[in-house]
């Protein structure tokens, strides 16, 4: 059970935006998507930031009511994001989220988004490993 990667549970059909897109057109498409964040690429695939509900909701505060244009994703994503690689293992993961408010990791390799790892991710992990214990 412990050779568990994340690259097994990753979400590898990512919605992806990228520094340039209007963030009105990102929060659509997190509301239709029914995600809380999405990572933020450049035009060669390469992690530039994070965006989640909690950066959107900073619209209000920047003048939506005020009909102040709101601006690029740019201005609102988090630059400083945390990236892991596929083959980390699920445990050490789990551990991440457990100490740290990350609801989501980008998984990076050679430097290119191949995928996400979210806190429903690692669930589906301990599903597989009850069920594999099981029989």
């Amino acid at each position: 059970m412990d050779n568990i990667r994340v690259r097994d549970f990753m979400t590898k059909d990512l919605v992806v935006f990228t520094p340039e897109m209007d963030i009105y057109a990102a929060i659509d498409a997190l509301v239709k998507s029914e995600i809380s964040g999405a990572p933020i690429v450049d035009g060669e695939g390469k992690l530039v930031g994070i965006i989640s509900q909690k950066d959107c909701l900073r619209t209000l505060a920047n003048g939506v009511f005020h009909d102040a244009p709101a601006g690029p994703v740019s201005e609102y994503m988090t630059e400083a994001v945390m990236s892991i690689g596929p083959d980390m293992d699920i445990f050490t993961v789990a551990d991440l989220f457990l100490n740290n408010v990350y609801r989501r990791i980008p998984v990076v390799e050679n430097d290119i988004v191949i995928g996400q790892i979210s806190r429903r991710d690692i669930l589906r992990a301990i599903q597989h490993m009850v069920g594999e214990a099981k029989t």
